[in-house]
């Protein structure tokens, strides 16, 4: 087992793999930029490497400063949490060919996937469903129209080196289309470097559910179950549920079977998510996209199955076998995991400030990954995420009412927090059936 590892991230990402780390015996070390300095996981880690200022380009994306970091604590391996350098390759790359381990999928299995229009053709010849759309970038505008018209209205435009619900718009006539081509070309351009644009066929009412994968050390790929996804805001998460209520067994099979191959496809290793989009009228999906790296919401699949993935990960990168039997996956439970922000809960806008009071809640089945506590400043300079409050029980139903009561309980004072979001949702009666789609949010708005 790696016996050291610095973790290249921040908040309750960092917090939650230190954790681990030392339940494993392994030393763990953060870096942290000026902003950062009094949060909890700079506290808890074993030692801590002041990275450089707030800005992310200078810190947390800085790799020479992390790699510096690296190398004068004497780390055997680096784990990149989500965000920041977590799908970079040519970070991945750099990381093995300085002798340390990375803790994520080879740089070539990101590479393949990092580009949509690439990845939703691997995965359209590995047989995965993926929905009608281009299978190249619509070099200008006139061959989107062009493209546009022989998929079907409405579309969707997407930067094809975007993520994490960035760099979308929907079209829903050739006027739109003209005018989102634009807005989304030049945002990707200015985003990540890369304006390419691809169309795709777009589902007005579709549900967001996604399979975590994880390559194991001896080469297979396997499948810890489903999430939902389906509640959000601009096209981001706000709640993510497992077993998702929208999934018979048979189609769980169907999704679980195509997840894998996906992952088999590019020679997957280490934890990922396959993204899909699920049609409920007629339980077709089509592949989205596949994050190469551990999600926000992996909590819920850990609750279900009975895993701890940051292990698992750290078993797979250090040529371990994994502690579960591969052949004897099954769910057992439900488990929600609601993300707290640090934002307005009607307009979500950013709502920074000092945490004045930090109360968590406790009890059966509450668990709560937080970035902050008392005392701490929630900065504009990073991801208005504060922690999760994931809740797990036997049914939904039981899931739901202990939701509630730690809602209820969970007091922030200072920013603004998305927690009178959470109660309004959970006695929303579309939620409360189970039978939502992607419009919940703006239905209730």
């Amino acid at each position: 087992m790696i016996e050291s590892l610095l973790v290249a991230n921040r908040g309750e990402i960092a917090r939650r793999i230190i954790r681990t780390a030392k339940r494993l015996g392994i030393r763990a070390i953060a870096v942290y930029s000026e902003a950062d300095a009094h949060l909890p996981f700079v506290a808890e880690a074993d030692e801590a490497v002041l990275i450089g200022p707030p800005n992310p380009a200078q810190s947390y994306r800085n790799t020479e400063a992390i790699l510096a970091a690296a190398k004068s604590t004497g780390a055997q391996a680096i784990h990149p949490g989500y965000g920041f350098l977590s799908e970079n390759a040519e970070f991945a790359r750099t990381v093995e060919s300085s002798g340390l381990i990375w803790v994520g999928p080879g740089a070539d299995a990101i590479t393949a996937m990092g580009d949509k229009i690439n990845a939703r053709n691997l995965m359209a010849a590995a047989g995965v469903p993926v929905a009608p759309g281009t299978t190249d970038p619509a070099a200008d505008l006139d061959a989107a129209v062009t493209a546009a018209a022989g998929i079907g209205y409405p579309v969707m435009v997407k930067a094809a080196a975007g993520g994490g619900g960035m760099g979308m718009g929907v079209a829903v006539d050739e006027a739109a289309l003209r005018t989102e081509y634009d807005k989304v070309r030049a945002f990707a351009e200015r985003m990540f470097g890369d304006g390419s644009v691809l169309i795709e066929r777009y589902f007005p009412r579709v549900r967001h559910v996604e399979v975590q994968i994880l390559g194991l050390a001896d080469g297979r790929v396997v499948a810890l179950g489903e999430r939902e996804c389906s509640v959000q805001r601009r096209n981001q998460k706000l709640v993510e549920e497992s077993p998702s209520p929208a999934v018979s067994p048979e189609l769980r099979e169907r999704f679980l079977a195509a997840a894998v191959r996906a992952g088999e496809a590019v020679g997957y290793r280490n934890a990922g998510t396959v993204e899909c989009l699920l049609d409920p009228a007629s339980d077709e999906f089509f592949f989205l996209e596949m994050n190469t790296r551990l999600q926000v919401e992996h909590p819920v699949t850990e609750y279900v199955y009975g895993v701890d993935l940051v292990e698992e990960q750290l078993r797979v990168a250090s040529g371990l076998a994994p502690t579960f039997d591969p052949d004897a996956l099954a769910p057992s439970g439900h488990a929600i995991e609601m993300r707290i922000n640090a934002e307005d809960p009607k307009r979500f806008l950013p709502g920074p400030g000092v945490v004045k009071t930090w109360v968590e809640p406790t009890g059966d089945g509450v668990r709560v990954d937080s970035g902050y506590t008392e005392g701490n400043t929630v900065t504009p300079f990073y991801d208005s995420l504060m922690a999760k409050l994931i809740i797990s029980g036997a049914t939904r139903d039981e899931v739901i009412e202990r939701a509630r009561t730690a809602v209820a309980a969970f007091r922030i004072e200072g920013p603004k927090n998305n927690l009178p979001f959470f109660a309004e949702l959970l006695e929303n009666e579309e939620f409360l059936s189970g039978a939502y789609d992607t419009g919940i949010v703006s239905r209730m708005r």
